[in-house]
């Protein structure tokens, strides 16, 4: 049996064009999944890709702001912060009135971030399209709850597939190529067993790859589990823009001013409009960027500016929460800055230097602030907690906290077991004091 010149060269194409398509696939795959991580982190809470919802549908956005007239580049400034696109372009201006809510701004978000959402955006199918088989007579519009925990493990599937059928192709290459050679047809071998007869002669080879398949797929199932409602980087859409480096770091008001039981309660409290009041009575913000942020305050607290009086038609605000732990977990504010000696930074980050709402922020932000304690764990995490607790110490004996206070008292009592405390580093941290004790974090 002999192989002709053309022959090995078709093979060789289409074993190229294997490589080619697994490349490719691969690529697209990843970029594609970057995008719909990215949409569900910073877009889902308002926009939809075929529906429109708080924020208008996205689906060909690109093309219709091209349409539109909307200038090169408008609508990745529009969505670093609209405030400027809508200054700089007339279209982004225009789009700025669609809805009375306020586009969040995302400073941090690339070109090439923007068109991995919009490209993932693009590539999904118009649910109206589609045949309901469940019965209802309803259609799914949006991204559900159980999507934003899907792990990407089906790329993964694919670029295994993809990856065997290549190495298929060169096996059938080189087993062509040995029996091209083969004086004796009698010793021609089926695929099967020529197959497991290599895996037999390189059988150490194949055990010790094995081991290392079967060992990256178990942690790779682990680290899937372990991302399961780890929250960092959220920060939902808000009824009203509001920039904490503008009242905090420029205007250096106080956190605990606007979050006022945060000293006194467990939870830190969302301001109320009539905290917003105390001082945008007099600042209305005319001419200024955030004049239509001050508006709907005055909506909410029933404020007629031209009256300079209350006219009883109020208009709550609902804000959507950021930091949101499990019914299970409790946590003290007032501990941890009263006692504790916690800055509000150690967990929110520098509220100072943030242009917008909160967000909960990763953990290597907030390593990045001096004075924090540096920590590994992510944000909200219960190892976060635990890593903290190991090494933030506490001041006793300070006359702010009986409770510390008396334990501090009975250790000087005992030199020795107050030096065992002390554990040679100077400090008596938090678990020492049974802040690992399960019952004082959880129900």
């Amino acid at each position: 049996m002999e192989i002709s010149n053309i022959q090995l060269l078709k093979r060789f194409k289409s074993f190229a064009f294997a490589v080619f398509i697994f490349n490719f696939t691969v690529f697209s795959n990843f970029a594609l999944a970057q995008g719909e991580g990215l949409f569900k982190a910073k877009c889902a809470t308002c926009h939809m890709p075929h529906k429109n919802s708080t924020g208008p549908k996205l689906f060909g956005v690109r093309a219709k702001w091209a349409d539109g007239g909307a200038k090169d580049g408008s609508i990745y400034q529009w969505v670093n912060n609209w405030q400027t696109a809508a200054a700089n372009d007339p279209y982004a201006a225009e789009v700025s009135k669609w809805s009375p809510t306020a586009m969040s701004a995302f400073p941090d978000l690339k070109k090439e971030d923007i068109d991995a959402i919009l490209d993932w955006v693009d590539a999904q199918p118009d649910p109206a399209m589609a045949t309901d088989t469940n019965g209802g007579g309803n259609t799914v519009g949006s991204i559900s709850a159980a999507d934003d925990q899907e792990s990407n493990s089906w790329i993964w599937i694919i670029m295994g597939v993809i990856f065997v059928v290549v190495i298929l192709a060169v096996g059938g290459v080189r087993r062509q190529l040995r029996l091209a050679t083969e004086q004796d047809e009698s010793e021609k071998m089926t695929y099967g067993e020529e197959l497991r007869a290599l895996a037999w002669k390189y059988r150490l080879q194949v055990g010790l790859v094995s081991l290392v398949v079967v060992i990256s797929l178990f942690v790779g199932l682990f680290q899937t589990l372990y991302s399961i409602n780890v929250m960092e980087g959220y920060q939902p859409s808000q009824p009203i823009a509001f920039p904490h480096s503008q009242h905090a770091g420029i205007n250096g008001i106080d956190c605990k001013y606007c979050h006022n039981t945060v000293t006194k309660s467990k939870s830190a409290s969302i301001p109320s409009v009539n905290v917003c009041m105390n001082c945008h009575k007099q600042i209305d913000g005319e001419g200024k960027p955030f004049a239509n942020e001050i508006k709907k305050i005055y909506a909410a607290a029933g404020w007629d500016k031209a009256a300079m009086a209350y006219n009883g038609k109020t208009n709550p605000i609902v804000w959507n929460k950021v930091h949101n732990l499990p019914d299970h977990v409790y946590f003290n504010h007032s501990q941890h800055v009263v006692v504790g000696g916690i800055d509000c930074k150690q967990c929110h980050g520098d509220m100072t230097q943030m242009q917008e709402t909160a967000m909960v922020q990763p953990v290597e932000e907030l390593n990045k602030i001096e004075g924090n304690i540096k920590l590994t764990r992510k944000t909200l995490t219960m190892g976060w907690c635990i890593e903290c607790h190991s090494k933030k110490d506490v001041a006793i004996g300070t006359g702010k906290n009986a409770y510390y206070d008396e334990i501090h008292r009975r250790l000087k009592k005992d030199p020795k077991l107050y030096a065992q405390y002390l554990n040679n580093d100077g400090k008596i941290t938090v678990n020492e004091l049974g802040g690992w004790e399960c019952a004082k974090c959880h129900y």
